[in-house]
């Protein structure tokens, strides 16, 4: 597995690994974060107490140790939201490892997370998200070019998508059904509704491509006929910002959450928009509640007589 921690321990973190990826569905990034994070810290351990570490000592493992190891990494620069992610890593690790080999695990559990501000999202107004679309319509020197960003960017906004999932989608998916079934973080799946604005964009771009949808093949091409790469999709919305003189926040995902947030604007339910986003945590979309009261606030400051 590695070196700087015993081979028992190694294959109890390989072992965890197998199990998250075969019970729960976890994407290849989320076990190379959960390898990384783990691994460093029974790497720590050995370095700590100058010897291996197998199982025995693991389920020894005291408040002291715990500390000592968050101390170390905010030592090395790791910041509060990473060292958060990197505990909890640690925590769900030894919490498996104690089920299995039957030990208490209550002072790695009990070991608390650092504070910190969790950044919002920065969606663009309703008028900036169709500005962005009309924009990137324009700006593409071949007709077929531009229509292909315009119906990704579309995707983005009227769907919810992630950038990874519009390009993920195959030659299948056209035309687009009124319903989309999309396969999400973690292999899970969702169903989207597809506004008819999407799926007028899509078949306009696939009537101009020069490289028509196969089975199995990616719906969005680059230039020479490939799939089409974030990068591109990014340089478009990086054009389309600049021309529009929208922050640097205007990126391809901003238009997901720009999704998210003008539903929650319009009366949308909570439940509803975290299975339309596909999160796995209702946390993780409440996120979008503080979204729409900070910009609530900021019309209230500027339109209110007395604010």
């Amino acid at each position: 597995m590695g070196i700087g921690f015993s081979p028992a321990a190694g294959d109890a973190l390989l072992a965890w690994l197998d199990h998250l990826r075969a019970l729960d569905g976890a994407s290849a990034n989320t076990l190379s974060a959960y390898r990384s994070d783990v691994a460093g810290f029974l790497s720590f351990l050995h370095e700590h107490h100058g010897e291996s570490l197998g199982l025995a000592r693991l389920a020894t493992i005291t408040q002291p140790d715990m500390r000592a190891w968050m101390a170390h990494e905010r030592g090395r620069g790791l910041s509060a939201r990473s060292l958060a992610r990197a505990l909890s890593s640690v925590k769900n690790f030894m919490r498996w490892l104690a089920e299995r080999e039957g030990f208490d695990p209550t002072h790695v559990l009990a070991a608390r997370a650092p504070k910190y501000t969790r950044k919002l999202p920065r969606p663009l107004t309703e008028e900036a998200a169709r500005a962005v679309i009309e924009q990137v319509d324009l700006q593409a020197s071949e007709p077929w070019i531009a229509a292909r960003d315009a119906a990704v960017v579309t995707l983005l906004y009227g769907c919810g998508l992630r950038v990874s999932e519009a390009l993920g989608l195959t030659g299948e998916a056209h035309p687009l059904p009124e319903v989309l079934r999309i396969r999400g973080k973690g292999d899970k799946e969702r169903l989207v509704p597809v506004l008819p604005a999407a799926r007028a964009a899509v078949a306009a771009y696939v009537a101009s491509c020069p490289y028509p949808p196969t089975p199995g093949g990616a719906l969005f091409r680059g230039a020479r006929g490939g799939p089409l790469s974030r990068r591109l999709i990014a340089r478009a919305m990086e054009r389309a910002r600049m021309s529009l003189g929208l922050p640097a926040t205007a990126t391809p995902h901003a238009l997901r959450h720009s999704f998210a947030t003008h539903l929650l604007s319009a009366g949308g339910d909570l439940r509803a928009i975290q299975e339309l986003l596909g999160h796995a945590s209702l946390s993780t979309t409440q996120i979008y509640t503080a979204v729409d009261a900070t910009r609530i606030m900021e019309v209230y400051r500027a339109a209110h007589p007395r604010a």
